[in-house]
């Protein structure tokens, strides 16, 4: 078995440690687990052989500045949330760039525009405006966050790897959970949902790699 499988496994098994302890509201736990699935992720995407060397970098980039987002984002401080919003926003640029590296069809990115669109322009509006509600700073930055997410999407498309389109609306999934659940209304598994969904998608970004 390859050096970045061992590693694949080795940040599913932390993922599976991380998802129980959010189930069980074990946040100790979680603050150690949630950074420590992210670490052996990035060593899966530097040692593996990809399909375009280039397009891996950025990947890196990516999960690195993922990882930072984590820290931010888990943090019990309200004042952090627009620093773990803007190493998130930076990482979707990353995996934008990274795609577009390995190659994307134009034709693809610009039939997914339409349903996206119109998904988005329904679920948007009602995030955004909640979230200025909650603060009345926060309008921007979600709306422009928004904005550069679905642009990953519609570029993971472009890619035509289904791990990374998958990933990559896995990773939407989870985002907007999270505006929802924080900005809109909260339920019981937000939480469970938005952690899962989001490993799942990094997992699968990183697998896109081999993949093309």
């Amino acid at each position: 078995m390859s050096a970045a499988a061992w590693f694949l496994m080795a940040a599913f098994g932390m993922a599976l440690v991380d998802w129980w302890a959010v189930g069980t509201s074990r946040r100790a736990v979680e603050y150690v687990a949630k950074p420590a699935t992210m670490l052996p992720l990035i060593a899966a995407a530097v040692v593996l052989d990809p399909v375009h060397p280039t397009m891996r970098w950025w990947f890196v980039a990516a999960l690195a500045l993922s990882l930072v987002g984590d820290v931010f984002l888990m943090l019990p401080r309200e004042e952090l949330f627009v620093f773990g919003l803007g190493a998130f926003l930076l990482a979707h640029v990353a995996y934008i760039v990274g795609f577009v590296a390995g190659g994307v069809s134009a034709l693809v990115m610009a039939l997914t525009l339409v349903p996206l669109g119109l998904f988005v322009g329904a679920v948007a509006p009602i995030v955004v405006t909640n979230a200025r509600r909650h603060d009345p700073r926060l309008g921007p930055p979600v709306a422009v966050y928004v904005a550069v997410i679905s642009a990953m999407v519609v570029a993971s498309f472009g890619s035509g790897s289904a791990a990374g389109i998958v990933g990559a609306v896995l990773f939407y999934l989870s985002d907007l959970t999270i505006g929802w659940s924080r900005f809109v209304r909260d339920f019981p598994s937000a939480r469970l949902v938005i952690i899962v969904t989001y490993h799942a998608a990094q997992i699968l970004l990183v697998v896109s790699l081999l993949a093309g």
